[in-house]
């Protein structure tokens, strides 16, 4: 059987370790500072995640750019030329132009090589939830399963990938587009915290909206509970934060003790330049498989 590439962008947020370990590739989006233009990698090596998020908090203003079909075009070639079939995941295209530069590029490399396979998905998730599906995918290679069998099972299970996320400041939402400026302002003052789910349109949305840190993330767990399903083969459990890692340490402590199998690892790791410079500093989120996501914002 042909061997095939897992490749994804960087909202994804795998660290170098975890890509290592599944093979999973990524190509980098951009993040841009005043006039200075950065790759947006995973690794941090364009500036430290903490001084990243400190400059947030002073006021500094980071915006991004997303990956060209060209950019997308070259990555395929280059697999191709190595032999290897593509499976190409990327961030939800309610939220980046990622997915459908891929397949404007999966056309026209497919016109040269119509012998290769070059399949490309929608994920309708970002952040770790994004990583966690390519984990799968790369799951699902290890045993054995073609590349028509991954990208398969992908899509018909890519909206069991739950996310409950919550802010520790609207303004950077604000900012984005994400949420009204008179609920921004009147989050602030009345320490409104927004509960944001990835709904089945692949959209951020704030579903509910409780007073106080403490409660949201209370919710949070309850919601999870409600929908985790233990029985899912391919289950990992993943903490996201926007450099409150102690925060989310005690959080993912509070996330084992309501899994049915206290072993399972809880990954813990920075949110991403790419969310992060949307969401901004001190969010956190949850993710995991659970009961398939079919609300979708009006």
């Amino acid at each position: 059987m042909k061997k095939f590439v897992i490749v994804t962008d960087s909202c994804a947020d795998l660290n170098g370790e975890l890509r290592k370990k599944y093979d999973i590739e990524y190509l980098c989006m951009r993040v841009i500072e005043g006039n200075i233009d950065r790759p947006a990698d995973l690794d941090w090596q364009f500036m430290p995640a903490k001084t990243f998020y400190d400059k947030m908090r002073e006021g500094i203003r980071f915006t991004t750019s997303q990956i060209t079909a060209s950019d997308y075009e070259d990555a395929f070639e280059k697999y191709i030329s190595e032999g290897c079939d593509v499976l190409s995941v990327s961030c939800s295209s309610a939220l980046s132009g990622s997915f459908k530069a891929s397949t404007v590029a999966r056309d026209r490399v497919l016109k040269n090589h119509p012998e290769s396979k070059i399949f490309c998905i929608d994920a309708l998730n970002a952040c770790i939830g994004l990583g966690l599906i390519c984990i799968t995918a790369s799951v699902l290679r290890a045993e054995g399963k073609s590349v028509e069998e991954t990208a398969e099972f992908i899509e018909e299970n890519k909206l069991k990938m739950n996310q409950l996320a919550f802010a520790d400041d609207l303004v950077y939402l604000k900012r984005a587009g994400r949420v009204a400026p008179t609920s921004a302002f009147f989050g602030g003052i009345l320490k409104i915290k927004p509960l944001i789910i990835s709904d089945a349109a692949g959209q951020n949305v704030a579903v509910e909206k409780i007073k106080g840190r403490a409660s949201v993330k209370k919710r949070a767990l309850q919601l999870m509970s409600e929908s985790f399903d233990e029985k899912f083969p391919y289950q990992i459990v993943a903490v996201a934060h926007a450099d409150c890692r102690e925060e989310a340490e005690q959080f993912a402590e509070s996330v084992r003790e309501l899994l049915p199998d206290k072993n399972m690892t809880v990954l813990i790791d920075y949110i991403g330049p790419i969310v992060g410079a949307t969401v901004g500093p001190g969010t956190m989120a949850v993710y995991f498989y659970g009961n398939k996501v079919t609300y979708i914002a009006e």
